[in-house]
């Protein structure tokens, strides 16, 4: 039985891969060092934000921009937000529709943080004032999941709709009506809401630094062991 052998490895091929290797990490510790100063500035434009400014539809708004709003509460359209935790604790986050102008599209608000408990969640708790009222808060979105599975809105009539990382997308398609590109992060001094610390994000820049330290600690150490390997072939 005839056999062939096998031509060896090109000797430069694991310098080349080791070489590249050595490229992605330095390039994630860039991007980590990065986005550790966008947190960063983040945090920094969280603390000079003062004053409520009147908010109108149509405005530029900056993130976390202190905001006034003016409008009615649609109390029949609430969604509770699933899966949010709090102090190592399951609950929802409560958004209800702020109604402005006639044909305007809606201003989400979130008016914070509630546990989920064994027992069936209270509606009574939900309500809201009549007519129109004065909101203010913080300019700033939705929270996000890394993934998703499945609706994120429960379908079907029933209200409050639970809702698990939903987009302004999905969350106007249940409405039936157009929403903000923002939402309202209650203040935490206004009445009508519930638990609320709001920051910018909880994984900070420390962690993003961090991160980017490990990355080109991994990369210096992988360059030295390619030129230790290659000084040790050469002088061999």
């Amino acid at each position: 039985m005839n056999t062939q052998s096998r031509k060896p490895l090109p000797s430069w091929l694991p310098l080349v891969v080791g070489a590249l290797l050595v490229a992605q990490f330095a390039g994630l510790g860039a991007w980590q060092i990065s986005r550790g100063m966008e947190k960063r500035a983040d945090q920094q434009l969280y603390r000079d934000e003062t004053g409520f400014t009147p908010w109108h539809h149509g405005m530029d708004v900056r993130p976390y921009q202190r905001l006034e709003a003016f409008g009615t509460f649609d109390g029949e359209h609430q969604f509770l937000l699933e899966n949010i935790i709090v102090n190592s604790r399951y609950g929802y986050y409560v958004i209800t529709p702020l109604v402005g102008l006639t044909g305007e599209p809606v201003l989400l608000v979130n008016r914070g943080w509630l546990e989920k408990t064994s027992e069936p969640l209270d509606l009574e708790r939900l309500e809201v004032p009549e007519g129109r009222v004065i909101v203010r808060g913080r300019a700033g979105s939705l929270p996000r999941a890394g993934m998703k599975m499945g609706d994120a809105v429960n379908a079907g009539d029933d209200w409050p709709k639970a809702a698990v990382y939903p987009s302004l997308e999905e969350v106007a398609a249940a409405l039936g009506r157009d929403v903000q590109p923002l939402v309202l992060l209650m203040d935490h001094e206004e009445e009508h809401g519930f638990l609320r610390h709001w920051v910018p994000t909880e994984f900070g820049p420390g962690k993003h630094f961090g991160y980017a330290l490990q990355w080109f600690a991994m990369g210096a150490v992988l360059s030295g062991l390619l030129i230790w390997n290659y000084r040790k072939k050469r002088f061999k």
